[in-house]
């Protein structure tokens, strides 16, 4: 405990520094993501642009719940340290995106028709959603949440110096992904390219790891994506937010 002592870099320049990157990646992602809105099943694009866009949703969406971690990562470690970790965090969430790409096309290209909106859709995409949130009550969501939340034993074994910043930082992504997990493949099956799901994505993974009673609030975000995915089964039209595939957004008819 006598680390946390420690003036550390300045914790004031730290969140400066991740909100202003919040905004920024906000104001960049509605910029370039404004009616590209194309519901489940969205086309991800060349992996090169994906990329791209993944960076700027992983910035907007995740810097914000991993400030706390960040913060007190900082009043131990050097400037340059912090941003290793940042660095590590964020590299986490690219291999993830990377990792989802890939199986997204692989999806697409081995069943064009069982993924097909016009097929069976809304079956898969209602079963996508159940998965999520049976994920929410697992043993591992569990502990990974615990982890967001509670991260100092886990940043007080750290090694030295800016790889072992960069090692924490990859391993704290680790536990987020595990945490996040559920939550991000509602993200993905009801429009990865939806600005307002990942608005809503953003705050739940927010109010989980940083708001009084987190844990319980999982146990109600999966009863939620289960009820969504029996909705989106059932009745896809009448899901408020959904755009179905195949129907062009209002902003785009103008």
């Amino acid at each position: 405990m006598a680390l946390l002592s420690r003036p550390g870099f300045n914790t004031t320049a730290v969140a400066t520094a991740l909100l202003v990157a919040t905004l920024v990646a906000w104001a960049v992602a509605i910029d370039q993501m404004r009616g590209m809105d194309a519901g489940p099943g969205t086309d991800l694009g060349d992996f090169s642009w994906f990329i791209g866009i993944w960076l700027t949703m992983t910035v907007a969406m995740m810097l914000p719940s991993a400030a706390p971690t960040t913060l007190l990562f900082s009043r131990f470690g050097r400037g340059a340290q912090t941003a290793c970790f940042v660095g590590g965090y964020v590299l986490a969430w690219t291999l993830f995106g990377a990792a989802a790409y890939a199986v997204s096309r692989a999806a697409h290209a081995t069943a064009p028709s069982f993924v097909a909106w016009s097929q069976r859709g809304p079956w898969v995409a209602g079963a996508a959603l159940a998965a999520a949130g049976a994920y929410q009550l697992t043993p591992l969501k569990t502990a990974c949440l615990r982890h967001c939340r509670s991260p100092l034993g886990f940043l007080l074994r750290r090694r030295a110096g800016g790889l072992g910043a960069v090692r924490a930082g990859l391993g704290h992504g680790g536990y987020c992904i595990g945490c996040c997990a559920g939550l991000m493949l509602a993200l993905f099956v009801l429009g990865i390219m939806s600005l307002f799901w990942m608005a809503v994505a953003a705050v739940a993974i927010l109010a989980e790891k940083t708001f009084p009673g987190g844990e319980r609030l999982a146990r109600v975000l999966a009863v939620a994506l289960v009820a969504a995915g029996v909705w989106i089964a059932v009745s896809p039209a009448s899901l408020p937010g959904l755009h179905q595939p195949g129907h062009m957004p209002m902003e785009m008819q103008r």
